[in-house]
């Protein structure tokens, strides 16, 4: 025989829907890379700076993502109470994500195909004035990182000191809440920063081929930052698309949970035959565990009991199912 029974948190609808600090910061970030983007990609056509054409076309793929961030934020509030999302929205804001990193591969992608190009057909630049639009660019991206930077808020790591039966587990895990904090945010300060290295490589581009005659540099640093947004879409993919597909059972709660089962109903003979674990908003997971007892009371709230310490824990289902024998 078994029991099933869900957790108190069953008619909770929302995981953290909604990031407003993040959401305004994203569309005044939104408002300012455009502008900085229309100037650069002008400059760079009338200057001849590939490296600064590369920024500016760059800093345009980045004012979209910024857009898809923004709208992504701005759904999430707005569809908040729609009963029809399961666990909430906050997975709209995780695709805003995963949408920006493809199109920071994209760009990447032109990126490098433009500056092959001109390596093999060189053309004179103006330095002075490129330079000096390329540095306005970076302190425009550093505006943008510090406005993102301060939505960020505080990273999150919670240790959790497990008692069971007398015996004191002490478990100092970091689960790493600050870093999957908030992953439209994160893809949103990527672009920026990646805004800002790209600048930068700019910026000694120009100025090796101004003071040193290293016309070739210009192009060159164009792949160097191609290559560097690459590695970080490459990053932020990984993350994103791991919640997307749930892929979550590697995570440090997935094992706690199943040694918390384990070692605090050690004496009826417990154990868990079957574990999922997902998350459902930033701070938020929920689990489905079924558990093979010899004890005859054992019931779902006595098992959850077992990983109640894990707040992140925000739904759960349980089944019991009792040894026969």
């Amino acid at each position: 025989m078994h029991t099933h029974d869900l957790s108190p948190w069953q008619h909770s609808h929302q995981f953290d829907a909604g990031n407003p600090a993040a959401e305004r910061s994203t569309r005044w970030v939104l408002a300012i890379t455009a502008a900085a983007m229309l100037m650069e990609i002008a400059a760079g056509w009338w200057f001849n700076s590939m490296a600064l054409l590369a920024d500016g076309w760059h800093m345009s793929s980045h004012a979209v993502a910024i857009g898809v961030s923004a709208f992504a934020y701005t759904a999430a509030r707005r569809l908040a109470r729609d009963r029809r999302f399961a666990f909430g929205t906050w997975k709209i804001e995780v695709l805003g994500g995963f949408a920006s990193a493809v199109f920071l591969l994209a760009v990447a992608g032109l990126m490098v195909f433009a500056s092959v190009e001109r390596l093999w057909s060189p053309e004179p630049i103006h330095y002075r004035e490129a330079v000096m639009v390329a540095a306005l660019g970076l302190a425009v991206n550093l505006l943008c990182a510090w406005l993102l930077a301060g939505a960020h808020g505080h990273d999150h790591g919670h240790g959790h000191g497990h008692a069971h039966d007398g015996h004191d587990h002490g478990h100092g895990h970091d689960h790493g809440h600050g870093h999957h904090h908030d992953l439209n945010l994160r893809s949103a300060y990527l672009h920026v920063l990646a805004d800002a290295a790209t600048s930068v490589l700019a910026i000694a581009a120009l100025l090796g081929g101004w003071f040193l005659g290293w016309a070739w540099l210009d192009p060159v640093m164009g792949v160097v930052g191609a290559v560097l947004v690459a590695n970080w879409a490459r990053s932020l993919l990984r993350q994103t698309s791991a919640v997307l597909l749930d892929r979550e059972m590697d995570h440090p709660v997935a094992e706690e949970i199943r040694e918390g089962v384990e070692t605090g109903l050690a004496d009826s003979h417990t154990r868990v035959v079957d574990l999922h674990v997902w998350r459902v908003g930033r701070e938020a997971y929920a689990c489905a565990v079924t558990v093979v007892t010899h004890s005859p009371t054992l019931d779902a709230d006595g098992v959850r009991a077992c990983f109640s310490m894990h707040e992140e824990i925000r739904h759960s289902t349980v089944e019991v199912q009792r040894c026969s024998g």
